[in-house]
C-alpha cells in the first residue's frame, strides 16, 4: 500500500508535513484523490480491470482519452427508465465472511434527482445469500448533481452464503452523465494489522483514572439537559453521561462555514458548561463528545477533514478550545475526541493521524484529563485488529456496538420482517458468544496494550423481539472484560428509549417501564457498591 503509515513511533511530524503537501489535491465536491494508493489484497478479491464487463444499453460506452480508459454512461432526459450501466459478474466465495472495499474514482454531470432515495448514481455490489435464498445491495450512496473528479469507495461484508455476485456503475431511474476511471477501479483492504506501528507500547494510567469506581452510564440528548434529566438519571444509580456535540447526523456536505459551526459550537460548549454544574451537584461524571467535526461528512463512508487540511487544522482548534475551557474541571472525566470515525480511502489526514494531533494539542493545555480515541468503520468492533495504540498514557480507547446492524437497526428506514434474537441473522447464529466473538479484537487490543476500553454506545431498537436479551448479553460481557460502558440514549430518538416501547418507527408510544430499563436500572445498581 503506497499511502501506508510511516509516520514513525509518535505518528505525528512525518503525516503533518505529507498532509500538508498532499492537502492541495483535495476536491472540495468529493473525497480526496488518494494519490496512486495501493490497498491490501484480500485473497480471492476480483481483479475489477479483468473482469467481463458488460453495457446494459445504449447509454453505455467505453471511451478512450491519453491511453486510458473511461467507463461512461450519459442517459439523457425523457429516457431515465431503467438501469442505465457497466455490470461484471465474480465469484464471492472466497469472500465469505470477509469485508472487502471497493475503490473507484468517479464524476458526475447534471445527475438528476431520484424518483426514490435507493436510485440515482450507482456503485453496488449485489449477491445472493445461498442459505436464505436474499438478494443483497450493497451500494455505496453516490450522490447527484454536479460532482468534480474524487475518490469513492464502498464495503461490503460478504455472507458465508454468498453467491452469485455482479459489480454494477452507472445511473437508475435518473438521467445525467457519470464517470469511471477504469483503471481506478481496485478491491482489497484499505487497512491491515500489517501495517500497526507501536506494537508493544503499554499504555500507563494516572491513579484518578485507574482506580476510580466503574463507570456505567448513558448517552444525552442532543440539545441541553435539564436538572430533571439529572435527576432521574440519578434515580436510576447512573454516574455517566456521554455528552454528544451533536447535529445534522447522516447528512453529506454540512458543517463547511467555519464561522457559523464555531458560533454553533460555542452554544453547545455553553450548555455542557451548565451541565456541568447539575453532573456536579447530582454526583455525575461527563465526557465531552464531539459528534459533528467541522467539514462533516463528504460521503457517508468518509469524512472530509481527513482530506481538506481548512477542516483538519479546525477540527484541532475545537479542541483546543475545548481543552482551554473545561480544564480542572473536576465534572469532566475525559475528551471524546471524535465519534464513530469513518474514512474510507487513503487520506493525508487519516483517522488515526488526525486523532493523535488532536490528543497532542489537547495534552499542551490540559495534561490531566483523560483522552478517548475511537476506532475506524464508526467505532466498530473489527476495526480494533488495525488500530494501533497512539504512544501516550492516560488514552481511553472506545468501541460501539450494534452488531449486527440488521437486528439492532431493523425497519428504521426501510420495511421488513421482525428479526429476533438470539437466532440466525444475517447467515449466521448470534447469540452470546457471537456478540464476545465480534468483540475479540476489541478484548485483544486491551490485553495487548493494557489499554482501558469503553463501550460509548450500544442499543437495539425498542420494536426488536429479544432486545433486553441482546443488552443483558452485551452488559455481561462488558462487565467480565471490565469495561465502562453507556446506553445509546437517553431521551434522544424514541426509538432507542428504555422508556418507549412499540411495534415500529410508526407505533412507538412512551411506557412506564419496559424489560430494557430494567436490564439497565439492574446493572446500574452495581455503581452503588
Amino acid at each position: 500500500m503506497k499511502w501506508k503509515n510511516k509516520c514513525g513511533a509518535d505518528g505525528l511530524n512525518a503525516c503533518t508535513k505529507v498532509g500538508m503537501l498532499l492537502a492541495a489535491v483535495c476536491l472540495i465536491a468529493g473525497l480526496c484523490h488518494a494519490e496512486e494508493g495501493k490497498i491490501f489484497p484480500i485473497a480471492g478479491a476480483p481483479d475489477l480491470e479483468k473482469l467481463d464487463w458488460k453495457a446494459s444499453d445504449e447509454y453505455c460506452r467505453v471511451e478512450m482519452r491519453n491511453g486510458r480508459k473511461f467507463l461512461v454512461i450519459d442517459v439523457p432526459q425523457g429516457k431515465e427508465k431503467g438501469s442505465h450501466w457497466f455490470r461484471a459478474a465474480f465469484d464471492p466465495a472466497p469472500l465469505r465472511g470477509k469485508n472487502v472495499t471497493f475503490l473507484f474514482r468517479y464524476r458526475t454531470q447534471n445527475v438528476s434527482t431520484p424518483p426514490k432515495k435507493y436510485y440515482g448514481s450507482k456503485f453496488m455490489v449485489s449477491y445472493r445469500d445461498a442459505s436464505s435464498g436474499e438478494k443483497l445491495w450493497p451500494d455505496a450512496g453516490l450522490q447527484e448533481g454536479n460532482v468534480s473528479w474524487c475518490d469513492g469507495a464502498l464495503q461490503v461484508t460478504f455472507r458465508p452464503g454468498a453467491a452469485d455476485a455482479e459489480v454494477m456503475l452507472g445511473l437508475q431511474e435518473v438521467s445525467g452523465r457519470i464517470e469511471f476511471e477504469f483503471d481506478s477501479l481496485r478491491s482489497g483492504s484499505v487497512f491491515s494489522p500489517a501495517a500497526r506501528i507501536n506494537l508493544d507500547y503499554k499504555v500507563k494510567y494516572p491513579q484518578k483514572t485507574e482506580k476510580h469506581s466503574r463507570l456505567r452510564g448513558m448517552m444525552s440528548p442532543a440539545g441541553p439537559m435539564t436538572e430533571e434529566m439529572f435527576r432521574t438519571l440519578k434515580q436510576w444509580n447512573v454516574n455517566l453521561v456521554r455528552m454528544q456535540i451533536m447535529r445534522n447526523w447522516n447528512k453529506l456536505n454540512t458543517e463547511l462555514d467555519l464561522d457559523e459551526y464555531y458560533r454553533w459550537l460555542d452554544k453547545r460548549l455553553d450548555e455542557i458548561e451548565n451541565a456541568t454544574r447539575l453532573a456536579e451537584k447530582y454526583g455525575i461524571r461527563l465526557i465531552i463528545d464531539l459528534h459533528s467535526p467541522p467539514g462533516g461528512k463528504s460521503s457517508l463512508n468518509h469524512m472530509r477533514m481527513f482530506c481538506e487540511k481548512k477542516y483538519a487544522d479546525a477540527f484541532l482548534d475545537c479542541w483546543r478550545r475545548i481543552a482551554a475551557r473545561f480544564k480542572g474541571n473536576p465534572a469532566i472525566y475525559a475528551y471524546n475526541l471524535l465519534n464513530e470515525p469513518v474514512q474510507a480511502v487513503p487520506a493525508p489526514y487519516d483517522y488515526w493521524n488526525l486523532q493523535r494531533m488532536a490528543a497532542a494539542a489537547v495534552r499542551e493545555i490540559d495534561p490531566d484529563t483523560a483522552i478517548m480515541i475511537e476506532s475506524n468503520e464508526a467505532s466498530r468492533p473489527r476495526a480494533f485488529a488495525y488500530l494501533s495504540p497512539l504512544r501516550m498514557d492516560n488514552i481511553i480507547y472506545q468501541v460501539h456496538m450494534y452488531m449486527p446492524l440488521t437486528y439492532t437497526h431493523q425497519r428504521i428506514r426501510t420495511a421488513g420482517p421482525k428479526i429476533g434474537y438470539p437466532g440466525m441473522i444475517d447467515g449466521e447464529m448470534w447469540n452470546k458468544e457471537k456478540i464476545r466473538e465480534t468483540l475479540q479484537p476489541v478484548r485483544d487490543f486491551q490485553l495487548r496494550h493494557n489499554a482501558r476500553i469503553y463501550v460509548g454506545e450500544f442499543s437495539a431498537v425498542a420494536w426488536a423481539p429479544g432486545a433486553d436479551r441482546y443488552l443483558q448479553d452485551c452488559i455481561d460481557i462488558f462487565e467480565e472484560y471490565g469495561w465502562e460502558w453507556s446506553y445509546h440514549a437517553f431521551r434522544e430518538w424514541n426509538g432507542w428509549s428504555v422508556e418507549h416501547e412499540g411495534t415500529g418507527p410508526d407505533n412507538i408510544r412512551p411506557a412506564k417501564n419496559t424489560r430494557r430499563r430494567e436490564v439497565l436500572l439492574k446493572a446500574f445498581r452495581k455503581n452503588n457498591k
